[in-house]
């Protein structure tokens, strides 16, 4: 059976996220969607492991059930924040634990380490290195997974950790990692550049703060499996056999895709932050570097490379994304709902009008401009202006749109006139 799960999510109990963020709505939503296997997210927080306890039933196999059969992981995430070679480093680590019992273990060892109850993703001063040694010695299932591995800020190889391996960061314990987090702001195809990387799976998840479609989901990992275990699951991200592909975004959507400066309004192509040497022209302090010029600096392998039994990907673009576009309305928005709506009652799924709905069928139940704009999502052909410092990427449609600028200049003395 193939399994779509989103493995990185967060609960109310972590900042920025919906207050509504509980199990009954992931479970929800999640099928809407047409996810089936989700993480739990946050099981070190205090108040959210009992919720765990009270909506999910443990088994023998390692997942945990609603009453209706919704399967989950026991998963969290940790920021790890540390000084390591004289650098500051920032990484953050999603953890899957095989039992609740576990968890609670792995919530014992960070006590030791600080507190746990302020922030369901809560920030210790523990190297990478020594979180997996720790671990490792309370359960070798546990698995460690580098988060959103390229972004700047919290990214393992991102500009801002400074590390350039997975192996600089986690030394003689790395053997311990076995896969790796793309990011919304990265995908495989740019991660095949980096050929330190074959060696790891490579799995997409949401990192989403709210259970609405057009966050959770929007990233996922696609696993066969005869049986849904804990096990099975590891031994997939361990070995690659059983891990069939992911589902990303472009990776101009994501918030980190290229250089920039947001409170400026100044987004960068990696080529026009070299020509400005990484200097903001409004304000003249350094740029937040994004994941393409990351990517550059890390590669050794050409653009387009494939490593041999590489898995396949597609990038898809949440629905009522292009459905905001295309009315010209809020995401969020009734009109955008009643849409959605319309779709998911006539194609049961957001993932399944997505990938497989027929090009006719789509035309008999929406408007004909929504209908090529999904047929195009699925081909990979909707143009993305990139993301940059927090902000996501903008969808362009029938070239009527225009992309946000590139650059909007206020000190004379910048002139980008001559960027392709």
């Amino acid at each position: 059976m193939q399994y779509i799960a989103d493995l990185h999510l967060h609960s109310k109990y972590s900042r920025a996220t919906s207050k509504q963020l509980d199990i009954p709505n992931l479970e929800k939503w999640a099928r809407v969607k047409g996810l089936n296997l989700l993480g739990t997210s946050d099981f070190t927080h205090p108040k959210w492991i009992e919720e765990i306890k009270a909506n999910l039933t443990e088994d023998e196999t390692g997942i945990l059930k609603t009453k209706t059969g919704m399967p989950f992981i026991m998963q969290t995430e940790v920021s790890l924040i540390y000084t390591d070679r004289d650098k500051g480093r920032r990484v953050h680590n999603v953890i899957l634990a095989p039992s609740i019992e576990v968890s609670e273990q792995i919530t014992e060892y960070f006590l030791s380490k600080g507190r746990v109850d302020y922030d369901g993703r809560p920030i210790f001063k523990i190297p990478c290195v020594d979180l997996t040694e720790s671990l490792m010695e309370i359960d070798k299932k546990i698995e460690i997974i580098p988060a959103h591995i390229m972004t700047p800020w919290f990214g393992l190889l991102g500009a801002k950790s400074y590390y350039t391996s997975v192996e600089d960061a986690f030394k003689d314990k790395s053997k311990h990692i076995h896969a790796l987090e793309t990011g919304l702001s990265a995908d495989p195809s740019m991660l095949w550049r980096i050929s330190s990387l074959d060696k790891f799976s490579l799995i997409s998840n949401s990192d989403s703060h709210s259970f609405w479609p057009w966050r959770m989901g929007r990233e996922a990992t696609l696993f066969e499996l005869k049986e849904l275990t804990y096990n099975n699951i590891i031994k997939a991200l361990r070995t690659k056999e059983g891990l069939t592909g992911t589902i990303e975004v472009d990776p101009a959507y994501g918030k980190y895709h290229w250089d920039g400066h947001r409170n400026c309004n100044v987004c960068l192509s990696p080529k026009e932050t070299k020509k400005l040497n990484g200097v903001c022209p409004n304000c003249g302090k350094p740029v937040t570097i994004g994941v393409e010029y990351r990517v550059e600096e890390l590669a050794d392998r050409p653009m387009g490379f494939r490593p041999e039994g590489a898995k396949d990907f597609k990038r898809l673009i949440p629905i009522s994304e292009i459905i905001s576009k295309l009315v010209g309305k809020g995401v969020a928005t009734k009109t955008v709902w009643q849409e959605f709506d319309k779709l998911i009652k006539a194609f049961k799924t957001e993932l399944n009008i997505l990938l497989d709905v027929p090009e006719e069928e789509l035309k008999k139940v929406t408007d004909e401009k929504i209908a090529e704009a999904i047929l195009k999502n699925r081909q990979g052909k909707i143009e993305v202006q990139p993301g940059y410092d927090g902000e996501y990427g903008i969808p362009i449609f029938d070239g009527k749109d225009k992309p946000r600028p590139k650059v909007e200049i206020k000190k004379k003395q910048a002139n980008l006139s001559d960027f392709s």
